[in-house]
């Protein structure tokens, strides 16, 4: 699937029709760094971030020539550290943008690893992530075929990995509405959604016609850019950011 610049400009419409329903102040990463993670809220947040993120990560890890056992190990002391030491002040240099501080903070991680040994150290004084949350599923994690480099495997992990959350709180809202059929179908009227049928083939299944079946997908796209958006402000600091951060992850999928 892929979002274009008129999808973006189709989302920026939809920020000001909702005007008010992200109530940045409380997204995720905001939270960690206004309380610097000491909050109960801000561990939450933390955690679930760190659960979310690991899959950027892992990528970057595994890009450095790391095999499998080791690369999660890795994965998961790195977000142990994170987690125990909620040291925030690269944000300031990284534009507190949860993409660029991950990413700063875990070179930082690698070139330690090379210089001394953390394997017994990991883990120690903090509630670790499940490590089972962090296991690679071998058919929905494959490494990229071309030899992107470590940081642009990073990026686009990234980029999918908040476009899969979209989609998941998507089809959560369409499935609580008993609409998962109405969901399934719409999904293949996105972009470069392999094995999509033609729109009059969806209209006859769900016995709509063409201009009804427009308008749920008008709604259908509506919701998916207005989440994408909220998921995006759960990674920057400051509201202004958003912009910059749907144009990046943009790039990102288009390369």
């Amino acid at each position: 699937m892929s979002v274009d610049e008129d999808e973006a400009s189709e989302s920026r419409t939809a920020l000001d029709e909702q005007k008010g329903s992200i109530a940045f102040t409380t997204t995720h990463w905001s939270v960690v760094l206004k309380a610097q993670g000491q909050s109960p809220a801000a561990q939450e947040a933390l955690e679930k971030l760190c659960r979310t993120y690991w899959r950027p990560v892992y990528g970057f890890v595994r890009r450095q020539g790391i095999r499998t056992e080791e690369a999660e190990d890795l994965t998961q002391g790195f977000f142990s550290l994170v987690l125990e030491r909620r040291d925030f002040d690269a944000v300031r240099k990284e534009k507190g943008r949860l993409r660029s501080y991950l990413l700063t903070s875990l070179k930082h991680f690698m070139a330690s690893e090379h210089r001394r040994a953390m394997t017994l150290k990991r883990g120690k004084g903090q509630r670790p992530i499940p490590l089972e949350e962090l296991k690679v599923n071998q058919e929905g994690v494959m490494e990229p075929a071309d030899p992107l480099s470590a940081d642009r495997v990073y990026e686009r992990r990234w980029a999918l990995t908040l476009m899969d959350q979209v989609m998941h709180r998507l089809k959560d809202e369409y499935c609580v509405a008993g609409n998962a059929a109405l969901f399934d179908l719409l999904k293949q009227m996105l972009p470069d959604e392999p094995g999509a049928q033609s729109r009059a083939a969806i209209a006859m299944q769900l016995g709509m016609t063409d201009n009804a079946l427009r308008q749920a997908f008008h709604r259908f796209r509506h919701r998916y850019q207005f989440l994408l958006r909220e998921e995006i402000s759960n990674t920057v600091a400051v509201a202004s950011d958003i912009e910059d951060e749907l144009r990046y992850l943009i790039s990102v999928l288009r390369t």
